[in-house]
This record gives C-alpha cells, structure tokens and sequence, in this order.
C-alpha cells in the first residue's frame, strides 16, 4: 500500500466510526468515537520488538525499564496471578526500594536532607485475579482499589513499609464488568516517555508472546487512553514540586539494578533503529454481548470499535496478503472477511493455536477455534471448486469467448493454516521455558501494516472485553517483525490446510 492507500485507509476507517456514532451507547472510553482521527493518529519510533513467554519478556525488557524509571511507572495487564513473573516484579520493586531508601540515608548524612529524591509514582492495574475476585467486584467503572494491607498478603507485591522507605507511591486497582467484560488490554509506560505493548499477562502460563517498544507522540496518546480508563485524577505532566531538581529525581547514584532473567528457547530481540512511524492506537471498548443467548447463537453486527474497524477495513483493502497470528478464531465477521479477500485472489495465512481456552470459547462463541477452521476450509474449498468449473467452461468455449468469466472470477488465493505446537525436544520443565501455546496477537497486511496488542480474532475480543490495538504503517517494521516471527515458528507448527500447489 502507497502512502496515498494509507490517507484512504484512514479516511474510510474514521468513516466507518463516524457513520454509527449515533447508535454507540456507554462506550469505554468514549472520547474516540467523537474524534478517531484527532485523537488517535499519530507517530512514533519503534525502538524494539520481542518474542518469547511472558517471564522472559518481562525479565527481560520491562523490568529492567521499569527499574529505571524517574518519576513513573504504569503497568496494566488483564490477569494477574501466582506467577514466575509476579515474584519478578516484587523482586524488581524490592530492589528498587532498596536503592532509593540507600540513597536517601547517603543524602541525610551528608547533611542534604530527605527530600531530593522526587516519589516515584507506581501504578497497577488489572481486570482478573480470580472467580471470586470476578463474582463480587463492583460493577462501577471507577473499579476499586486495594488497600495496602492486601500488597503483600493478596497481591503478592512488597509491603507498604518497604515500598514506602523507598518514596515509591504505589496505588493498585482492578476494573471488571459481569459477566464476561474484562479489561484484556496490556501496556507499561515509563515517565511517559516509553511504552511498551506486551500480549502477556503477569501470569504462570509459558506461551509464545510479543511485545513492541515505542517512544514518541503516540505514547501520550495511550496516556490519554490510561487517564479515561483507569486514572481521571492522573495530572496533564509529570511536574516536580517546585524547588526540586528534575535531574534529581533518579540520580546518579542509583545505578543500574541487577536483575534475574528467565530465558526461553524462542527468546528473540530486535533493537530497531526508532524511525518516524505512522501510528494509530485502536481501543475497543468493553460491551454487554448484543443479545447474548447461550441457545441458539445469534449474530450481532459488529460493535463499531476503532480496533474492530481497523482490522476489518485492512482485511477488505488487502491486495496481496494477510498474515495472522491468534490464540483463537471464532469471530464470524473476521472469519467473513478473510473468505471475501480470498475470492479477491489474496493470500491468507492463519496460525493460532489447538485447544487453547476451551472453555472460554464454548461459553463466549458457542463455538471453537477447529469448528470455524473446518467451516473456513470448507468454504475456500468450495470457492475453488467454483473457479476450476468456471476455468473449464471457459477453456471448452474459448473459441467464442463472448464473456470473460475468469475476469469475473480471480483465481482465489492461497490459505495455509497451521496451529503451534511447541519445538519437540524442549522440556517444559527446564530453566529456560519452551512456549506452550502461541498468545502472539499479529495481523500483517500487504507487509506494509502491522497490528500488535491484546485483541484476539476471537469473539469475546470483538464483542465483550476491552482491547488495546496499535497499529504501524512501515513495510521495513512489517519485514523484521515477520521475518522474527518466522524463524521462531521453525519446527513449532503443525499443518491443518495448505492449498498451495493445489490451484
């Protein structure tokens, strides 16, 4: 796609929010319903792209930012639970602690007072810990926040004690809606300066992740983004209190902190040279299903999300590929798409995963992942068998050709279709952690746009849970990120359905 391809994909995508604002009720936010492109269209420099588990990114790459921050740190995962990567985040904060409490007792013996090292802010924030947790919580979308009592004993984070010798302010809250509307969005953000957009959770579970780092104007706009959703009362800037030196606020002193990694054998990084991208953020709010009905399944249209738009418009503006990578695949307007763009003669390829939350599937889409992969084959099937009856009639009339059928038909594109599976010879039960299911959320378009963030094509992320999408426009990003992707993929697929060779 040319740049003039991209500024029409901009115009029909705010077109296609713009056109059922009106029937948008009691969106989550809502501030980009009224202005997607004011408000969500901007650049950015990716700094570096990743892949591996979940403990081994955030070990890795995030918390080692995070323990480098100045003023402050917001963290938002969707699950939070016992987890290798929990107690690395208690670890990191610990540390951290201890650094700024020994500085502080340096600075008050050499007589400079308690108070040049400026708070540093800590916030948390996730939808899931547990049932219960889920069953009881308050259905006000001002969530509810922990009291510090249940830091250590509950939470499993450090205790207000220490992080208070520390000056760390840390604040801890959840949002969740009954019955199936989690906030499955995950960012951190660092002095509003970095962030990072990892599709794993503070969890225990070893799947294949991603996670892109950016700096640039596109990370005031997921502050933005925080502030409506989880932090009315968060402040416009980070402004020190007067009198306190900015460059105080982690001073020299406090050098970098040493922190354990957990590796994993699909551990992969690109540090990218942080060019000037086109870059729209893609929230989809959270929503009560659209006539939910366990028995039978209805099909409501398609809640008019940015995220939602933005990848349905991409897919029916794709002229040579599709490339996507999902945990699971049972949204039918997705499933849709990808058929007409294969009638267009586009080439899709879909890897996802066997089995992963089943019951989720059940209970969300009253369907699953391998019933909608059979139904798509079947479908493309069909559409071939279509096209070579239609060549045929062409080949035995083609002495009076009075209308082009194949014109009329392009030949269908190829569709391969494969599920992860995790490299064999890789034990699970090792220090260094082989990915057990793949939890990677990637769409690539024509290898000009790339989508990264927390929505499945599943239909709890199209109709009922909060998402966070982000979306670049850079053939070179596209290029790195499927050429990393395809190299850990080596041996950790498992065909369904290729037709290539069968046109």
């Amino acid at each position: 796609m040319t740049s003039t391809q991209f500024d029409r994909f901009k115009e029909t995508w705010k077109a296609s929010i713009l056109e059922r604002r009106s029937t948008v009720r009691d969106e989550f936010p809502d501030y980009p319903i009224s202005d997607p492109g004011g408000t969500l269209v901007s650049t950015s420099r990716i700094d570096s792209f990743e892949i591996g588990t979940g403990a081994s990114i955030y070990t890795n790459s995030l918390l080692p930012a995070i323990t480098q921050a100045k003023h402050e740190i917001i963290l938002v995962t969707c699950f939070w639970a016992e987890s290798s990567t929990r107690s690395a985040l208690k670890d990191a904060l610990e540390k951290l602690a201890g650094e700024r409490r020994e500085h502080i007792l340096r600075t008050r013996e050499h007589g400079t007072g308690a108070h040049g090292l400026a708070p540093l802010k800590v916030r948390i924030c996730f939808s899931s810990r547990s049932l219960f947790q889920k069953l009881f919580h308050t259905w006000s979308r001002n969530g509810y926040v922990y009291p510090p009592s249940t830091w250590a004993s509950q939470l499993g984070l450090p205790s207000p004690e220490v992080l208070e010798s520390g000056r760390i302010d840390l604040r801890v809250k959840s949002i969740f809606f009954l019955p199936f509307s989690v906030l499955h969005s995950k960012y951190v953000i660092v002095d509003r300066q970095r962030a990072w957009f990892p599709s794993c959770n503070v969890s225990w579970e070893a799947w294949l992740e991603g996670c892109v780092e950016i700096s640039g104007d596109a990370v005031a706009s997921l502050v933005k983004f925080h502030r409506h959703v989880w932090d009315p009362q968060l402040e416009s800037q980070l402004i020190p209190r007067v009198g306190l030196d900015l460059g105080s606020a982690r001073p020299p002193g406090l050098g970098r902190i040493t922190l354990s990694q957990i590796p994993s054998f699909a551990g992969r990084f690109l540090n990218l040279p942080g060019v000037l991208t086109p870059t729209i953020l893609l929230p989809s709010s959270h929503h009560r299903n659209p006539r939910f009905n366990l028995i039978p399944y209805r099909n409501p249209s398609v809640p008019s999300t940015p995220l939602n738009c933005a990848i349905l418009r991409l897919i029916d503006m794709a002229e040579h590929s599709i490339y996507i990578q999902t945990p699971n695949i049972t949204s039918m307007p997705v499933i849709n798409s990808i058929l007409e763009a294969l009638k267009r003669g586009v080439d899709v390829v879909i890897v996802t995963s066997k089995g992963l939350m089943f019951l989720e599937q059940i209970v969300t889409a009253g369907t699953t992942t391998s019933i909608c992969l059979r139904s798509l084959i079947r479908s493309y099937q069909k559409l071939q068998t279509k096209y070579t009856q239609l060549r045929q009639i062409r080949n035995h009339h083609d002495s009076e050709p009075e209308v082009d059928i194949e014109a009329q038909q392009p030949q269908p594109g190829s569709l391969k279709i494969s599920y992860y599976r995790p490299q064999p010879g890789n034990q699970p039960d090792t220090v260094v952690e082989e990915p057990q299911k793949s939890h990677i959320k990637l769409t690539i378009i024509d290898r000009q746009y790339t989508v990264l963030g927390s929505g499945n094509m599943d239909r709890a992320s199209w109709f009922t849970s909060q998402e966070l999408g982000i979306l670049f426009y850079s053939a070179d990003f596209a290029t790195a990120v499927s050429a990393a992707v395809a190299e850990v993929l080596v041996d950790r697929s498992e065909p369904v359905f290729s037709s290539v060779g069968d046109n």
